[in-house]
């Protein structure tokens, strides 16, 4: 109920508050209690000696495993002036298509942040994930799982809201031809006739196997990679117990955008203009799925503007947004329940709520079988081509 504007003002007034602090702290290691520390900071509206003054009821701020969250920051190279800079330099935006959780979505001015508000109990969750997340961060940066890089809460009048800031898989300055939602489960996958009124409308699992029944094609060096990396990545949800992730899916048509431009007249000519690249290492869909050295393999890489290439059916040049969501909602006790009372009523195996290893299994046989397709190799007239000597074709 809190008023849009002194939300997103308090959040502005406590991460300022909460990185500038920190950076008075020296470097170091992480430690197993930096993950359970919660620093909590009162803003009074009249200011106090710690707190400027603001327009805004009094709140209290909490940052949850400050130490923790600014080493996970650095791991993506995300220094923190630029934090503080992207997102509160500028007013925060707020997206109008809030998910189906409920929760309200923002995004910093410079497209390069998400602020989701979450439930007590994802907070909660997120909290316990931590030192199994640093593990696998540590291991492994490029990932399609989420990355989290802070997690904090506004008390104001007696509420809670929680929120975390994400990176954001959607720029704004790439236009989206298709959303998808999948989770390789097709009982009651299709998009609401609610849903699909809407100006941009996520579509789901059936949806996708009517609109694209071929799937989509990638380079066979892409296609390795981006299976490699949910097969990585499912391994680590399924170790954590999670399932009912989703992959998001945005689909950015090359040609039909082209086509788009042509028919518009001169007017919108400004809008070519080339996005600002995200800085945030590892934060575009293109970097999380690309190993050691994977740039300038078979595909020019530099005008992708972090999108994965593919194409669709008829040829068409594509750019894949990709990520995975909704990794907070643990399977507990109610997930459980549920299932067991749909296994009874319908197919157990169709329903999208199962136990972690099935459902990481069905995920990614869903998405490296039926979503996303190698492009056919062309019979290659000596087979020296494919020892990789001859020059890469371009398709």
């Amino acid at each position: 109920q809190t008023t849009s504007s002194a939300l997103k003002g308090a959040i502005q007034l406590g991460i300022t508050h909460t990185v500038g602090s920190l950076s008075t702290k020296p470097e170091r290691d992480v430690l197993m209690q930096d993950f359970y520390v919660v620093e909590s900071i009162f803003f009074p509206s009249e200011g106090s000696n710690l707190t400027p003054a603001h327009h805004y009821n009094d709140f209290r701020f909490k940052t949850y495993a400050p130490v923790a969250f600014r080493y996970f920051r650095e791991l993506f190279g995300i220094r923190p002036d630029d934090y503080l800079y992207s997102l509160c330099s500028e007013p925060l935006i707020e997206l109008s298509n809030s998910g189906a959780s409920g929760s309200l979505f923002y995004v910093s001015s410079d497209d390069e942040f998400i602020i989701k508000t979450v439930q007590h109990k994802e907070a909660e969750f997120l909290q316990k994930l931590l030192p199994g997340y640093y593990m696998n961060l540590n291991q492994n940066p490029r990932t399609l799982l989420p990355k989290f890089y802070g997690l904090y809460c506004v008390q104001a009048g007696g509420k809670n809201i929680r929120i975390v800031v994400m990176n954001n898989l959607l720029p704004r300055s790439v236009k989206m031809h298709l959303k998808y939602d999948l989770k390789g489960s097709t009982y009651k996958r299709r998009a609401s006739q609610k849903e699909r009124e809407k100006v941009f409308p996520t579509y789901k699992d059936l949806d996708f196997m009517q609109d694209i029944p071929d799937g989509l094609f990638l380079d066979s060096d892409m296609y390795n990679a981006l299976c490699k990396t949910l097969q990585r990545d499912c391994l680590v949800l399924q170790s954590f117990k999670i399932m009912d992730y989703s992959l998001l899916v945005a689909i950015h048509n090359i040609d039909l955008a082209q086509r788009e431009h042509a028919m518009a007249d001169g007017t919108l000519q400004a809008d070519m203009r080339r996005p600002a690249a995200q800085k945030a290492l590892y934060s575009t869909a293109m970097e999380s799925i690309q190993g050691e050295a994977r740039r300038g393999g078979t595909i020019e890489t530099d005008d992708q503007m972090g999108g994965i290439p593919a194409r669709n059916a008829k040829g068409e040049r594509l750019l894949l947004y990709i990520g995975i969501i909704d990794v907070l909602q643990s399977y507990r006790f109610v997930k459980k329940l549920e299932h067991s009372w749909k296994a009874l009523v319908h197919d157990g195996d169709t329903v999208s709520v199962h136990r972690p290893s099935f459902y990481a299994e069905r995920f990614q046989r869903f998405m490296c079988n039926t979503a996303f397709k190698k492009i056919p190799l062309k019979p290659s007239p000596s087979k020296k081509s494919r020892s990789g000597t001859a020059v890469p074709r371009r398709s």
